[in-house]
């Protein structure tokens, strides 16, 4: 499960092999989810409390409970309890909010969070930096943190020779990048823990990942590179501190990217889409899915792309070559599903799988994986209409909404890989949550229950995790089974004797008494921050989630862990996110917001990732709802986007505002990797926004997401596959279909609610939906003002009636009231349209 990468440490004459990636882990989390939850309930129906809580913390909890001011009391008064209990050491970091910097708050290192107390002291004791980067469920980092940081040998040499500061790079992206990116081209790979050494004013010596703590094996551990490195220092710091000024120098040229010309020049590549996919299919794997290799690693901006693709081939007429680019997309999905990488027993999806057959993950899940796989599920669920996507997504969707929900609605940001196996022990494994003897199984299932789960999930006495020789190199896994459908249903039911339908079923009864088995196991560590970015992204998921689930078959069964809820729950959901974001983390004064939420907003403000992804998932929002608010907010905070983070000469999005001098070069971010680059999404919020609006203010998005495509337009000719949402949106702006389908008249009738959910039916990457009642006060001003054309049309419905338009640059087919025509209207090639002149009265049946 171990990549080597040889980092050379150049002038420091040093040379070590780091583990460039890893499982993640957690250091000692602070307390069980289940009984935090449990709490949380029993403070709102006023019960009394769990008896495993201790009287002090009862006393205190009481007193939390009184004021019920705060939304995470709970978190607060266990925190205090374990404080309580004393702790050798504790250093700066036990004041932060950050739940990876609280892991070393009692650490003999004398660590400092990233702040001008940092800074100062070592431009005044003439110190070189040690700078820390990680996350909560980094699993290096936490072993770095067991053998180095909490050892007192080593924390004398960094407390004697160094100022060591510790960062969340989910708190700190800003902070993580600039390093990184000196690590990457110095090294030509980088991961987590990130190491640096920096000069007192914040340049780069040199860095790696992780560091063991001692010599082996000929190659020096970390003691020894601290050493060496103090040794440098003090002979040749001039010198140094020289070198880190050209790298900065040297880097910022490099990572900002212009354009001098705001429009697209000749040479444009006009197939971005064609020549990314024909890049993504010399690495697809007709057999297991996916783009490339093991490790696999879900990168849902690739199906974006293949699902694009297809569409504009299907446009052409092209029918083969569409085929084969949506089968591409939809056998990768289908392959993730049946994966180990896919959890089938709580749901959710799981970091990367270290096999080809996306069978034994990397066990930690992830909000931004979850809100974007969500979404190119429900993609294939409108050009499919298979319930086995639909039933992805909901899987999905109701893991969020089971376990990831802070008690205001937002949503929290991971859980961990790592956990002890049984009550009591410390040693944590990786996977032990989530794993299964057979054993286990026939025990909680019974023989026959037993013997069914285990065919349809390839469940072995001796383990599973033998599929590939990646699948369990260092046996961590024997006996252990890791569930995957192996087995067709139709081969399962044959083999039993009983219906598919029966076999469903039975699944359905055992995975939830497995997940109330599991349930009593200890926990993986819950990491609650609330990041404004990832929250973007699900509330998008649930948003369209909505509208697009109303297609599935009335008589569709669900299974655990689906629950088949009301779509109309997702929205509710989607809604309570953003109205959290609005509250907690959006300065209304400043009109600005910040980076995360735990126990309050964070001190760091918004990045450009923040803004993009959260104004994508309020358009979503109000394209499902239909609520004017979330679009106007939308457009204000892509004017706070603009002041913040546009390059106004040279175009684009810088990543970070110009605000903390203590970021030494901004950069413009490109790459779509397991989030999509901020650029990107911005890209794509203009020319949506620029399908809402009309003259000046759309003239003005549609012109900056061209300056912004030709600033990236080298690379997109030159690299397509590391750009893919790039490519797709230079195809929007490329490509004038834009379609704006108009729902108009009074939202609360069934006749509203049926076109709205026609008008998501349907797969149309460029297809903005406007929904509109003339009636509405907030719904008229805001129409008034920000497009008066859409006004105009809703103020022609006949009281009671609901219609839709479905345009071109506004210029309109004739409305029609009745979903299926919608519908049909909406599978139809977009083509140039004259203004109808039928008048809308007459096309409007009683």
């Amino acid at each position: 499960m171990l990549s080597i990468t040889r980092l050379t440490l150049g002038h420091l004459g040093l040379e070590l092999c780091l583990p460039r990636f890893g499982p993640p882990i957690h250091g000692p989390w602070r307390f069980q989810r289940q009984e935090g939850r449990q709490f949380a309930n029993l403070v709102r129906f006023g019960s009394g409390f769990p008896p495993t809580l201790s009287r002090p913390l009862q006393k205190q909890l009481r007193w939390v409970c009184s004021g019920w001011s705060s939304p995470t009391y709970w978190m607060a008064a266990m925190e205090k309890d374990e404080a309580a209990c004393g702790q050798r050491y504790t250093n700066r970091l036990a004041n932060e909010r950050s739940p990876y910097l609280l892991q070393h708050a009692h650490n003999p290192v004398d660590w400092y969070p990233w702040g001008e107390e940092a800074f100062a002291k070592a431009c005044a004791e003439d110190k070189p930096i040690f700078l820390s980067v990680g996350y909560s469920t980094c699993h290096w980092c936490h072993v770095m943190e067991v053998e180095s940081f909490e050892n007192e040998e080593v924390a004398k040499l960094l407390n004697d020779l160094f100022v060591s500061i510790k960062v969340d790079r989910e708190e700190r992206p800003d902070v993580d990048k600039v390093y990184m990116t000196f690590i990457q081209a110095t090294q030509g790979g980088g991961g987590w823990p990130m190491s640096c050494f920096l000069t007192p004013e914040l340049k780069p010596i040199v860095g790696g990942t992780y560091f063991p703590p001692d010599d082996k094996f000929g190659r020096p551990g970390f003691k020894t590179v601290l050493r060496r490195v103090k040794d440098v220092w003090d002979t040749k710091k001039d010198l140094l501190r020289q070198s880190g000024d050209q790298v900065i120098q040297q880097l910022a040229e490099a990572t900002s990217a212009t354009a001098s010309v705001g429009e697209l020049v000749e040479g444009l590549p006009q197939q971005p889409v064609q020549q990314c996919a024909n890049q993504l299919s010399k690495g697809f794997d007709k057999k297991l899915g996916g783009f490339g290799g093991a490790p696999k690693f879900p990168r849902p901006v690739e199906i974006n792309l293949m699902l694009r693709h297809y569409k504009r081939l299907d446009q052409l007429g092209k029918d083969t070559a569409a085929s084969k680019a949506l089968e591409m997309a939809l056998h990768t999905l289908q392959c993730m599903a049946k994966g180990g990488i896919h959890d089938h027993v709580g749901g959710g999806f799981h970091r990367y799988s270290v096999d080809e057959y996306w069978h034994v993950p990397h066990f930690e899940k992830m909000l931004y994986d979850q809100g974007q796989l969500v979404n190119v599920y429900l993609d294939a669920l409108c050009i499919r209409k298979d319930k086995v996507f639909s039933l992805v997504a909901r899987d999905v969707l109701d893991y969020l909404k089971r376990d990831m929900i802070h008690p205001e609605g937002g949503i929290f940001s991971a859980e961990d890989a790592d956990s002890v196996e049984t009550e009591g022990t410390t040693m944590k494994k990786e996977g032990a949550f989530y794993v299964w003897s057979s054993h286990e199984i026939e025990k909680v299932l019974g023989k026959e229950y037993g013997e069914i789960f285990m065919a349809y999930y390839n469940v072995k006495p001796y383990g599973n995790c033998d599929l590939s020789q990646m699948s369990d190199p260092h046996n961590e896994f024997v006996g252990k089974n890791v569930l995957i459908e192996h087995m067709s249903l139709e081969d399962v039911a044959a083999k039993i004797g009983k219906s598919q339908d029966e076999i469903l079923m039975i699944l359905g009864i055992c995975r939830k008494k497995l997940f109330d088995y599991r349930c009593k196991r200890p926990h993986p560590h819950l990491d609650d921050k609330v990041i404004t970015a990832w929250n973007g992204l699900a509330i998008s998921a649930f948003s369209r989630a909505s509208r697009m689930l109303r297609i599935e078959p009335k008589e569709m069964a669900y299974y655990f862990p689906v629950t088949g809820c009301d779509p109309s729950e997702f929205l509710h959901i989607a809604e309570r996110a953003a109205t959290f974001m609005r509250i907690n983390l959006f300065n209304e004064e400043a009109r600005q917001l910040h980076r995360s939420f735990r126990r309050g907003p964070s001190h760091v403000p918004g990045f450009l990732d923040d803004y993009s992804f959260l104004i994508a998932g309020l358009l979503d929002l109000y394209e499902a709802g239909g609520r004017t608010k979330w679009l106007l907010w939308a457009i204000e905070l892509q004017e706070t986007q603009d002041d913040l983070f546009l390059d106004k000469v040279g175009g684009g999005y810088f990543s970070t505002s110009e605000v903390d001098r203590s970021i030494l070069f901004r950069v413009k971010e490109d790459y779509d990797g397991a989030e999509p680059s901020g650029n990107s999404v911005a890209a794509t919020n203009l020319l949506r926004l620029s399908s809402f609006l009309h003259c000046d203010k759309s003239d003005y998005y549609r012109h900056t997401a061209e300056h912004l495509l030709a600033v990236f337009e080298k690379r997109v000719k030159e690299l397509p596959i590391a750009v893919p949402l790039m490519c797709c949106a230079m195809d929007s702006f490329t490509t004038a279909t834009r379609r704006q389908v108009v729902i108009a008249g009074n939202k609360d009738t069934p006749e509203f609610e049926a076109l709205m959910n026609a008008s998501h039916a349907s797969y149309d990457p460029d297809k903005t939906i406007i929904p509109v009642d003339a009636n509405d006060p907030g719904d008229a001003q805001f129409w008034e003002v920000h497009n008066p054309i859409v006004l105009s049309m809703a103020q022609k419905i006949p009281e009671g009636k609901a219609v839709a338009y479905v345009c071109q640059n506004f210029a309109c087919h004739a409305p029609t009231s009745n979903p299926y025509n919608l519908e049909q209207l909406l599978q139809q090639q977009p083509s140039p349209l004259k203004v109808s002149s039928i008048k809308i009265e007459a096309d409007i049946k009683a």
